[in-house]
């Protein structure tokens, strides 16, 4: 931009703008007045916010408000936005005082200023078009700064939809990989009853298929606009035409299956839909972090830790200790859950935190919410392809600690009873003997009987009994005779 200023006015006064800037004097004092975060508006929220101003020009001049060359000439500019284009001119902090007008002001200004060029004018001559009186026309920040939230808040959420259907197809894959592994499971940190690997990653995949339903869910809560009802609810300064046809328009300029808000009054100043969205957030990056603990878990050692799988080595794991190797991606994984988990309270505070006919927070739920979503999908991107995919098993060392394990003991109770069974648990725990040694010594089963008995589908696997097992074993024996 050059040096040279042009003059604006507004309600406060007048103010130096730079000649070359596609914002006014509404979005510079904001700029001023705001610098919090020293970042820019989400990209997706300046499309949405342009989508919806292309959305009400069309409208206004279907309804006869807007003449065509001006509705022409908005439509261009939005366009160029929605391209990419101009996206430097947005320059407003992402948290702002308002409820969301300097926003709605700096994409009115710019969509102004791009307009009176296409039509042959001078940036800041607002005689040929408006930013209030023809760019935001029918509308209010009210029901635009929701809308656009909404919009984007979607746009993300099925972007994060699509890398939790990759890692649900991964995580199958890995279960059915698995599936004949056998290890020891664990309950408060100490052995169990075996399990199979690939159940605790079936476990897995179905945690993720929940998450996967609770955001589409979370999409019907997003698909809703409050746009027609403008200061509160009411519409007023809506034409009854336009109130009936904009959201039709942002849904064919979107590709997004919009509707309008049933009541307007409610959907403007009830925030309640934010919270639910970042409740599903919130419950998939627990599933997701609580994934993540059992994946370090697992492959922790590799040589004095559990051992059971191995995650791809990514990078060095320290700067003094060679050859060391971290579980890093399950470790981020970990950090943006705990990120998120602090997003939601921030969510949860601002939308309790409105009153009467508006909540003015909504520019710190955006905030918060698109950074949740963002996060959460490249993290579920990362945790995919950088380890997911790569878990290998240690199937002897996995099988070795099953059989040596004390916990085998329960697979053995119902033939010996609780409290001898308890006894040989007692033993070989104080005498580091197996729990089949001591079976054996004190002849409380056969050895065919113990193969039967602790046979890893027989253990894992229910409705499939080690009495049945030998049941069959035995109707075997008689046929062959």
């Amino acid at each position: 931009m050059s040096a040279e200023m042009r003059m604006e006015h507004d309600s406060i006064g007048m103010k130096e703008v730079p000649k070359d800037a596609y914002y006014g004097v509404q979005t510079l004092r904001a700029a001023e007045n705001f610098y919090i975060t020293g970042l820019n508006m989400h990209p997706e929220l300046i499309v949405s916010v342009a989508q919806i101003k292309k959305a009400a020009a069309i409208t206004n001049f279907e309804v006869g408000t807007l003449d065509k060359k001006r509705a022409d000439a908005i439509v261009k500019a939005c366009d160029e936005i929605i391209a990419g284009k101009l996206h430097d001119q947005f320059i407003v902090d992402p948290i702002q005082g308002g409820a969301g007008t300097s926003l709605n002001m700096n994409a009115n200004e710019v969509i102004a200023n791009r307009a009176i060029e296409i039509l042959g004018g001078e940036k800041g001559d607002y005689s040929i078009v408006n930013p209030n009186d023809h760019v935001n026309y029918g509308q209010s920040t009210n029901d635009v700064f929701p809308s656009c939230g909404r919009i984007t808040a979607l746009k993300l959420i099925n972007k994060a939809q699509k890398q939790l259907e990759r890692l649900y197809d991964a995580l199958t894959q890995k279960a059915e990989e698995f599936d004949s592994v056998i290890k020891m499971g664990r309950t408060q940190l100490q052995d169990a009853v075996p399990i199979r690997l690939g159940q605790e990653f079936r476990a897995y995949s179905m945690a993720i298929r929940r998450d996967i339903n609770r955001f589409t869910n979370a999409k019907d809560e997003l698909c809703a606009l409050n746009l027609g009802g403008t200061a509160i609810g009411t519409g007023l300064n809506a034409d009854v035409l336009y109130l009936q046809k904009v959201v039709r328009n942002i849904a064919l300029v979107s590709g997004l299956d919009l509707i309008q808000s049933f009541d307007l009054i409610d959907a403007t100043q009830n925030l309640d839909g934010y919270t639910s969205v970042s409740g599903a957030v919130k419950s998939c990056a627990v599933n997701l972090s609580k994934m993540s603990n059992d994946l370090r878990l697992m492959s922790s050692g590799p040589r004095t830790g559990l051992g059971e799988i191995n995650l791809p080595a990514k990078q060095n794991g320290s700067s003094i200790m060679p050859g060391k190797v971290n579980p890093v991606i399950p470790e981020v994984v970990n950090q943006v859950a705990f990120n998120i988990f602090g997003n939601d309270m921030t969510i949860a505070m601002a939308a309790e935190a409105g009153q009467l006919e508006l909540n003015a927070f909504e520019p710190i739920i955006f905030y918060n919410l698109f950074q949740s979503i963002e996060t959460l999908t490249f993290a579920v991107r990362t945790l995919v392809d950088n380890c997911i995919t790569g878990i290998t098993a240690n199937v002897e060392h996995c099988r070795q600690m099953v059989e040596n394990s004390v916990g085998i003991i329960t697979a053995i109770c119902p033939y010996v009873g609780y409290e001898r069974a308890a006894e040989v648990a007692k033993e070989a725990i104080e005498t580091g003997a197996s729990v089949r040694e001591l079976i054996l010594r004190d002849k409380l089963l056969t050895e065919e009987e113990l193969n039967v008995i602790l046979d890893p589908y027989s253990m894992t696997e229910p409705g499939i009994s080690g009495k049945d097992l030998m049941s069959k074993e035995m109707m075997k024996k008689e046929m062959e005779k």
